[in-house]
């Protein structure tokens, strides 16, 4: 079990905060809805402030007083970094959105991005079932490493094994990401002379009109799963196909899964009928 922690999630308005405005003349309105707003959030943000000291005494710090701090990607999954974090080095992330971790070799805090730049923006973080390890989940700004890799993990120790040296794109991937690097392989591929026909994703990647009428053939395919009450294994199938046929696609738009995933979680908190109507407004 993981006991979760949002820091940095928008607060919950209480039931009958628009009455707040009543009595207000229209040009009054918006200032005083503002107002209103800004009240309600000082009280929420006064609320959670006060919780902080004993959700920090509830982390079980080990004798040096430090738990080992995991940073992720909140849209890939990615594991990023681990590094160890202790009382003071928690309580900076909670309060600035900045993953932060204590440096053992210089016995110092040190946020994450302070040098280069590419700091990790907080989005939750998340304690284990022993409350002695975290994790913090964010956006990084951008390479991890101090090599420049995406993330620290990089070698593979089937690699190792193998007397190979370990890539830095060689990255720990989980089954959609490395759908996503097979994709932009072969297409980097496309310019090799090889022997015999190209392979299905060449194809597709080479023929614009293939590639759309497959989309749309499997799409349908997939409708028909749910209006044909077909076995349910017969929908993960036929929505892989989509997949990978989209995956394909994005490739050759230039458009990363991660881009994707990002706007789906900036989504969460939002009607779908409200997005929609603010992308017909725009």
């Amino acid at each position: 079990m993981a006991y979760s922690f949002h820091c940095v999630q928008p607060p919950s308005y209480p039931k009958g905060f628009l009455s707040l405005s009543a009595g207000c003349s229209c040009s009054q309105r918006s200032s005083c809805l503002v107002n209103a707003s800004s009240e309600i959030k000082r009280d929420v943000d006064l609320s959670l402030q006060a919780k902080i000291p004993s959700l920090l005494d509830s982390v079980k710090w080990d004798e040096k007083g430090l738990a080992v701090a995991i940073a992720q990607n909140v849209d890939t999954g990615a594991i990023l970094m681990q590094g160890f974090a202790n009382r003071d080095a928690l309580s900076k992330t909670l309060s600035t959105g900045k993953a932060t971790f204590f440096s053992r070799s210089r016995s110092s805090l040190w946020t994450k991005g302070e040098t280069s730049m590419n700091f990790i923006n907080i989005c939750d973080i998340f304690l284990d079932c022993d409350r002695d390890s975290i994790i913090y989940l964010g956006k990084p700004d951008g390479p991890t490493c101090h090599t420049g890799a995406e993330t620290c993990y990089y070698s593979s120790v089937a690699d190792l094994l193998g007397n190979s040296e370990a890539q830095q794109n060689d990255l720990a991937m989980s089954t959609l990401y490395s759908l996503e690097s097979t994709i932009s392989k072969r297409r980097a591929e496309l310019g090799e002379l090889v022997e015999g026909k190209p392979s299905w994703t060449k194809r597709l990647l080479l023929d614009d009109k293939l590639l759309c009428s497959k989309i749309r053939e499997e799409a349908d395919e997939l409708c028909r799963t749910l209006e044909d009450d077909e076995d349910k294994s017969r929908t993960a199938s036929e929505m892989a196909d989509v997949l990978y046929h989209s995956m394909v696609l994005l490739n050759l738009r230039g458009v990363a899964m991660e881009d994707v995933l990002e706007i789906l979680r900036k989504r969460f908190s939002q009607s779908g009928i409200d997005e929609k109507r603010s992308r017909k407004l725009g």
